[in-house]
């Protein structure tokens, strides 16, 4: 079972091919949202080192951090072994 946990959106390290699926108006409507209901849905990191890869919920994130947030809630999920 998953933990809901807080992590420092400054450690979450977004992969380059994430970062090119960016789409600003998902965003707006996101952060929108956020400001009225709060952040509904978790992310999903995985740990690397002192830092956190980014699995799941790159629009989410983009919409806190452009909320001036410094938190996101997400889960911690173990990195698969091919």
């Amino acid at each position: 079972m998953l933990k809901k946990t807080s992590f420092p959106i400054a450690k979450i390290h977004v992969p380059v091919k994430r970062v090119k699926s960016l789409d600003p108006e998902k965003v707006l409507e996101l952060a929108e949202s956020m400001l009225e209901n709060g952040q509904t849905t978790p992310i999903r990191v995985r740990k690397d080192g002192d830092r956190f890869v980014l699995i799941e919920g790159f629009h989410r994130l983009e919409a806190l951090r452009s909320l001036g947030e410094e938190e996101v809630v997400g889960y911690l999920v173990g990195a698969r072994l091919h």
